[in-house]
């Protein structure tokens, strides 16, 4: 009996026999959304509802929902047996099944002139057959049929059809919230630089292809890789249809903390057309002491044959911020040349405040290093190697560089290092050797490196 319910629910739904009705806009609508092309939406709407057995339409859900993930909450004395997700996009295939048996007008070509006429619809495939209130039947193409509407039955924008039952008749509200995919964000930041100093400003840029325009919504952002279960369904690529830049309040775009994510919240209404960016500043802190940084990495001084030269990396760090950074791509600026010019892009991952930041500009221009293979008395017991590194600042500043060297560290004696130089471990792998280096000059120092072979 259950079963045959469900078959008679499912006919009754097919023609669209709707006794209840919701309104057309949400009320309060909003939207949640993740990195990983996630969307959250929540709406509230009226609806009206006569007793017994109906279907009911919720129009304009997005294409790219996940039906899955669909939570609805109807009134008490309301039951759900059913759910369909309807999307009729016309065609002139579907608009002539939906006139089957109704009046249509149509066309005939009698030489260069046109003569129309009228009938009922008796079959539509590639020709329509129609016969006329004379018993005449006609067979000419459809793309030849004129409609004067479209039947009701045909649902032409992405909709959710309930069939449901009311104990009584009511007005009365739903909730509804699901997952929609095409949707994502991302931050990025401008740091512009003043000599020690420097000034940060945060953007959020909103990817919306989710085939739904979202209009005066609350609109919060999650920052935190939220883990997901992936399907095999592929999802069509759009092109954007513009970009458009909404300034906040920046001090108003409040953060918290919830289930070790962060939840950034929008304090006004954004509206997201499809297919379109929409950037909001959330972010603004001036006057962030910086320093320069300087650094070589170089190779296992056992690997090092004659002469070499490494590039020095330059970056810029920031010891402690008072704000949590989501991921995202700094982009520097200097302010103090003529014209303002970019000096380095860096990618950032999710950042807690108070965590040290470097941002990475690129390879310093007049900042060079050297290592020189001096003595090689390497034989079967061990590695012995004396290397001189050299480090060269042709700028017209001072410079303090920093030298990685990668050399395993043993506790038993095995390993000895004999130089002049100071340096300390950076890990258990690695050397570190600060060398200042007073403006366009070099500096050079000798290091004797021992081990046991094993």
């Amino acid at each position: 009996m259950y079963l045959l319910s469900l078959l008679r629910l499912s006919l009754f739904s097919s023609t669209l026999l709707l006794a209840g009705s919701i309104s057309q806009e949400p009320q309060n609508p909003s939207l949640i959304v993740y990195n990983s092309s996630l969307g959250l939406v929540h709406e509230t709407r009226s609806v009206e509802l006569d007793v017994g057995r109906q279907a009911l339409i919720y129009p304009d859900v997005a294409p790219n929902m996940i039906t899955d993930s669909v939570n609805v909450s109807f009134a008490e004395g309301v039951t759900l047996f059913s759910q369909q997700y309807r999307f009729d996009q016309l065609n002139t295939h579907k608009l002539a099944q939906a006139h089957l048996g109704k009046k249509v007008k149509f066309y005939i070509k009698t030489g260069e002139d046109l003569l129309y006429k009228q009938g009922t619809l008796r079959s539509a495939t590639s020709q329509a057959v129609i016969e006329t209130t004379d018993g005449e039947i006609y067979t000419v193409p459809t793309s030849a049929l004129i409609f004067s509407s479209i039947p009701s039955e045909l649902i032409t924008k992405p909709s959710l059809v309930w069939n449901i039952e009311a104990e009584k008749k009511q007005k009365t509200t739903l909730e509804l919230d699901y997952l929609i995919n095409n949707i994502s964000w991302k931050s990025n930041y401008i740091l512009n630089i003043h000599k020690n100093s420097a000034d940060l400003s945060g953007w959020i840029s909103i990817n919306n292809r989710s085939g739904k325009a979202f209009k005066n919504t609350e609109l919060s952002l999650l920052a935190g890789d939220v883990h997901r279960v992936h399907t095999s369904s592929h999802q069509p690529q759009r092109l954007y249809k513009s970009m458009s830049m909404i300034e906040s309040d920046k001090t108003n775009v409040q953060s918290s903390s919830q289930e070790g994510y962060h939840l950034y919240s929008v304090p006004f209404k954004v509206s997201l057309a499809n297919n379109e960016k929409t950037q909001i500043n959330f972010l603004e802190i001036n006057k962030i002491p910086i320093a320069r940084i300087y650094t070589a990495h170089l190779n296992n001084p056992f690997y090092e044959q004659g002469e070499r030269k490494y590039p020095v990396t330059q970056s810029l760090e920031i010891k402690s911020l008072e704000k949590e950074l989501p991921k995202g791509i700094i982009r520097a600026y200097s302010k103090d040349t003529p014209q303002t010019l970019l000096v380095g892009e860096s990618a950032i991952s999710h950042t807690p405040k108070h965590e040290k930041i470097t941002i990475t500009l690129g390879q310093n221009f007049d900042t060079k290093v050297k290592s020189t293979v001096i003595v090689n008395n390497t034989d079967r017991y061990y590695n012995d190697v004396k290397v001189k590194y050299t480090a060269t600042n042709r700028s017209l500043m001072s410079k303090v560089l920093t030298l990685y060297i990668p050399y395993r560290k043993r506790s038993n004696g095995d390993s000895n290092i004999k130089t002049v130089q100071a340096y300390q471990w950076k890990d258990g792998n690695t050397l570190e050797f600060k060398v200042k280096i007073s403006a366009d000059s070099k500096k050079s120092f000798v290091v004797n490196f021992r081990e046991k072979r094993n």
